[in-house]
Order: structure tokens, then sequence, then C-alpha cells
């Protein structure tokens, strides 16, 4: 069995709904919940939007492959509404050479809106770089909406490339964006 961190996100709609019933598909289709942070509260990373996210991460035991896991992953966001503009994994990294999305501008694509994102932070120490999954999330560092919850539930984690555990990305990280538990979930 592998542990897996998963970074949740929603800001459409029923925004706390989505990621409860979220973790629920999770719990059936792809692993077992281990632990998952509080719900946090942030403003949208990488571009604007009146409405602020919701994030929890959440920490599964799994025997999927990570391909297997984004497959679910991709599911339960479809499942759910979610709604992809455009081919690629939404990182924010250039395009890669020979990586066939119909984005002929070698620019990753922008950052929009969703009811559901899913994101796989970590597989346990494991790193995955192919056209459609990189592991570890590549700009999770950068993150404060990731690192704080999931800081909450395993602050000494160490990055697999960084070599950092997630309490010191998270003070050494440059994001000064507001994010907040929310006080009734």
């Amino acid at each position: 069995m592998n542990e897996v961190f998963i970074l949740l996100g929603s800001n459409r709609g029923e925004r706390l709904d989505y990621i409860t019933r979220a973790i629920e598909m999770i719990a059936v289709s792809a692993g077992t919940i281990l632990r998952k942070s509080a719900v946090y509260e942030s403003e949208p990373w990488g571009f604007e939007d009146q409405v602020s996210f919701l994030n929890q991460v959440a920490e599964i035991e799994t025997a999927l492959t990570p391909e297997a896991l984004l497959e679910q992953l991709l599911t339960i966001e479809v499942k759910l509404g979610r709604v992809r503009p455009f081919d690629g994994c939404g990182c924010g990294l250039p395009a890669q050479p020979g990586n066939d999305t119909g984005n002929k501008s070698g620019v990753a694509p922008v950052y929009a809106g969703r009811t559901i994102d899913l994101d796989i932070l970590f597989y346990g120490q494991r790193l995955v770089f192919t056209d459609s999954l990189m592991i570890p999330h590549p700009r999770l560092h950068e993150r404060r909406f990731t690192l704080v919850p999931m800081e909450e539930i395993a602050p000494a984690f160490v990055h697999p490339m960084l070599k950092k555990s997630i309490s010191a990305l998270l003070k050494e990280c440059r994001d000064v964006a507001n994010v907040k538990k929310l006080a009734h979930v």
C-alpha cells in the first residue's frame, strides 16, 4: 500500500459540499482516508476571481498506481461537474515539447475557477514525471493554500526532491496569501 497526499479545492457552487462529496468518493474508489486537514479558505492563486477557494489536504492509503489514481481522481472531478477548458496538467509550467495537448503556444494554460480540483501532491517518496502527471506537484512549495493544510496533518513529511519538511517549506514560502481555517467546519 502507498501513502498519498491529495489536495482538494473548490470555488464554484456549494464549495464545502463538493469537498465533502469528493472525500467520500475518494474513500470508495481510490483508497482509505487516513487523515484529513481542516478546510481552509484562500483567495485564488494565479488568477483573479470573485470567489475564494476552499481547500483541504487528505492523506490516503491506496493500492492504485499513480496513473490509476490519477484516472480515478479525474473521474471523480467529472462526476462532480468539473469542466476543463483545456488539456494539460494546469500546473502553470511550460508545456512539454512533444506533448500534443492542442496548446500550440508552448505555455501551460491559465488557471480558472472549478467545482472541484483534486491534485496528487505526494505519492510516498516517488517521483513521477510524465506528460499527464507530475509528482510531487511542481508548485506546491510556492503555495500557502497547499502548505498550510498539509502542515496540519504532516508537518515532518519531507519533500523527496527539495529534501525539506513541510514545516520548513511553509516557513520559506514567499506566498503572502491569507489562508484561514474555517471555524464552522
